[in-house]
């Protein structure tokens, strides 16, 4: 094929084997083409010892053992192992909606993935891997801006610009349109980034090695940043291209973000403004409680003072920011648990994230439910179940039937489309993230130890 790569013909009869490389050539050296039999059938068991060693270090030992392994297995592959970076998705530009213009590129670490990344992976045995995640969270916080704020995503190697643009030669796939490379969310402000951050780092100076204090100094210049400007309009989780606006989940995880700073310092009495921290954490409290909650819909909603639902309130009570049985939080669950056109956010068990016909962000068509989402949905059901068992056996069936959405592979997308087709980037770190937390936490309550001492 001039130009553009290379192709080969051949034919193979019954017993007969063929190895392939992809490496680079040398200049003026004529590497051999292919290796030979014994030597390809070594790589070979030798790459299937590696993964059964490595996987063999897995502790969890519950329910659903294979697609939690599978899970793991991938975030492991997702892994850039100079950095630690974990990648959201190796893809790009996979549509949301077929025909679509919802297409971007996931081939970038976010920070956001951060808290989901350790608290999956420290559960089930995986510490020296979540050390190296936090290694690049580290890596991170000593370049943050001198007003102490961080990027919101970054490239696997740690680069700082993400620059977006289209490659309109191409069709995209199945006319998915137009193709995107790059992603300028690097540029949007993002409040939540700072509660998902502090609280990977807390629990891994808690469960796995104490951070030191020269980090500890960065994170306190990164929490003065947010007592100051938890207040900003922002894009929020789902990077909206909407404008910026008052997102409850923006706020919340900013009260997350010094929550858990507050909790670091004193489990190792590492210095810091205490009362000016705890007095903007309590403010933040009492906005989202006397803003965030509408008492007419009777569920925490979108955005202050709104009316729209939105999925992410079903992390209230993962952050530990409401008891999992506080009649808010139930109130919201039942809220979001019912179909779109009865005001709810959910179609045959599977969540959208949020109306798009209701909450407009900027973007034309519509996307299908949001795999993350549901999986919460089970983890919320999950913690709200000791008010009610029958939750507990809801919760069940929906992750059962969650597993029958994945590929042969046992992968996930991003979401699942009207016909039960994977849509968006493939496989998605954070939807099998998710997997793992509610399967661990299922489990555990199907076993009646619902009152061992959560994670964090």
């Amino acid at each position: 094929m001039p130009n553009n790569g290379v192709a080969g013909e051949f034919t193979l009869e019954e017993g007969q084997t063929q190895s392939f490389e992809l490496h680079s050539l040398r200049p003026g050296v004529r590497d051999q083409i292919g290796l030979p039999e014994e030597v390809s059938d070594q790589l070979f068991h030798d790459t299937i010892h590696y993964w059964r060693q490595w996987i063999a270090k897995c502790t969890y030992r519950g329910r659903w053992r294979e697609m939690v392994h599978r899970s793991a297995l991938l975030l492991k592959l997702l892994t850039f192992e100079p950095t630690g970076a974990i990648v959201a998705a190796p893809t790009c530009s996979l549509p949301e909606s077929l025909g679509g213009s919802r297409n971007w590129d996931y081939r970038y670490s976010w920070i956001r993935d951060a808290a989901f990344t350790v608290y999956s992976l420290m559960r089930i045995g995986f510490t020296e891997e979540a050390g190296e995640f936090v290694s690049f969270l580290d890596a991170r916080c000593h370049e943050m801006d001198p007003d102490g704020s961080l990027q919101t995503v970054y490239g696997i190697d740690g680069r700082h610009v993400l620059t977006e643009e289209t490659l309109d030669h191409w069709e995209g796939y199945k006319g998915s349109g137009p193709v995107r490379i790059g992603n300028d969310a690097y540029q949007q402000l993002q409040l939540d980034i700072y509660g998902e951050l502090m609280d990977s780092l807390y629990l891994y100076n808690k469960y796995g090695t104490p951070i030191s204090y020269d980090l500890w100094r960065y994170l306190r210049r990164l929490t003065d940043w947010v007592c100051k400007h938890w207040k900003d309009k922002d894009d929020a989780i789902w990077e909206v291209r909407g404008g910026p606006r008052e997102f409850v989940y923006s706020k919340m995880m900013s009260w997350v973000a010094v929550d858990r700073a507050l909790r670091l310092a004193s489990k190792r009495s590492f210095p810091a403004d205490w009362s000016g921290w705890t007095s903007v954490r309590d403010e933040m409290y009492e906005t989202i409680m006397q803003r965030g909650w509408n008492q007419q819909r009777g569920a925490f909603v979108q955005q202050l003072d709104g009316d729209a639902l939105d999925a992410s309130s079903l992390l209230m009570p993962l952050v530990f920011f409401v008891s999992p049985t506080d009649p808010r939080m139930l109130r919201t669950i039942d809220a979001i648990n019912q179909p779109p056109k009865a005001g709810g956010l959910v179609s045959d068990g599977l969540v959208f994230r949020y109306d798009v016909e209701k909450t407009p962000d900027g973007l034309k068509g519509t996307e299908g439910t949001f795999n993350l989402c549901t999986f919460w949905l089970v983890e919320a059901l999950t913690r709200a179940s000791a008010s009610d068992p029958k939750r507990l056996r809801h919760a069940r069936l929906l992750f059962e039937q969650m597993l029958g959405y994945a590929n042969h592979l046992g992968l996930y997308g991003e979401q699942i489309g009207h016909q039960g087709q994977a849509l968006g980037n493939f496989p998605q770190a954070l939807t099998h993230l998710a997997l793992i937390s509610a399967a661990f936490n299922l489990d555990r309550y199907l076993d009646g130890h619902e009152k061992t001492p959560p994670v964090r």
